[in-house]
């Protein structure tokens, strides 16, 4: 394994772009590195890398991987885990900078999931000395594409020249893996339904980012987006906060499942992957998601140490060398 020789320090990691290319190469790095250790236990090089500091979580939505996953983080990490209300603390009360500058007195990092992105931006604007960390917005879910790229990683070794299919809405996933994909040298095929489809933004950030020849292309037709690719990635049609669109959604996406007739238009072997949960019947048919190609409790499972490196990156740079 390539032995992880520097490391950049950062403030936030609100999205994927907030690393470079080299940044997004040693995160995976580190991640693979802190799996392999977690074996080890107390005795894991980096099992008190955070000892004597305090992270926050902050979730304004639900969750079980990401919360789950950045608890044990940072206890696996010899740090403290304070919980915080999001009622309290994302401006019902108070203005959301001065929550921020008050948590900055007393605690080294907070991890935010909530709805807005501009909130979550001005969150990390306004204290200067805390770390924040994007658990998801409607906008980006980073933590998710760490995860998915170190799983990828893992099956396939080298990750660039591969092409993923994402077939569905083009939302806050679907943002993160454009943006990771550009980093990384990996084409990305988006096959959604007008109406739905990736941000002309998105387009032009990964088109500026991309290395290697890396190539973002928009389909509309679910077919043409999965012929020959690598992996097959999809998401609920219905993300958090859109629930009174689940009906109209489910007509619009009703060509966008990903079953097994287009699972064969893809090269042989190639990979299903979700980010969870799944809603089978809708955008996935039970055969696949319960497949062979499937890896999608990989990534479930990659959370746990792509959150690690994320964290050791951002608070204890020396550690993750």
């Amino acid at each position: 394994m390539t032995n992880v020789t520097s490391v950049t320090p950062r403030k936030d990691f609100l999205s994927v772009l907030d690393f470079d290319a080299a940044d997004l190469e040693r995160c995976l790095e580190l991640a693979a590195r802190v799996k392999a250790d977690r074996v080890l236990g107390p005795q894991a090089p980096t099992a008190a890398a955070l000892s004597g500091r305090y992270v926050a979580m902050l979730f304004e939505k639900s969750s079980l991987r990401t919360r789950t996953t950045f608890e044990i983080a940072v206890r696996e990490l010899g740090g403290s885990v304070i919980g915080l209300q999001p009622e309290a603390a994302l401006g019902q009360r108070e203005p959301v900078a001065d929550v921020a500058r008050n948590l900055e007195r007393w605690i080294d990092a907070v991890v935010i999931r909530t709805f807005s992105h501009q909130v979550l931006e001005q969150f990390a604007a306004s204290a200067c000395r805390l770390h924040v960390i994007n658990a998801l917005t409607d906008a980006e879910h980073p933590c998710q594409v760490v995860a998915d790229f170190l799983t990828l990683r893992e099956h396939w070794g080298a990750l660039r020249g591969r092409t993923i299919a994402y077939v569905g809405d083009g939302n806050n996933v679907a943002t993160s893996l454009a943006h990771a994909s550009a980093l990384l040298g990996v084409n990305l095929h988006v096959a959604s339904p007008d109406g739905y489809r990736l941000p002309d933004t998105v387009l032009q950030q990964s088109t500026h980012a991309a290395v290697h020849g890396a190539r973002l292309r928009l389909f509309t037709e679910a077919a043409d987006a999965v012929a020959g690719v690598d992996a097959v990635y999809t998401d609920t049609w219905t993300s958090m906060g859109k629930e009174a669109e689940a009906e109209v959604r489910r007509h619009a996406f009703a060509g966008y499942q990903v079953n097994e007739d287009l699972m064969s238009l893809a090269k042989p072997g190639a990979l299903f992957m979700h980010c969870l949960p799944a809603h089978r019947g809708e955008e996935v048919t039970s055969d696949v998601f319960e497949s062979p190609a499937s890896i999608v409790f990989d990534q479930a499972e990659n959370r746990l140490h792509g959150q690690k490196a994320l964290l050791l990156m951002l608070l204890a740079p020396r550690a993750a060398t």
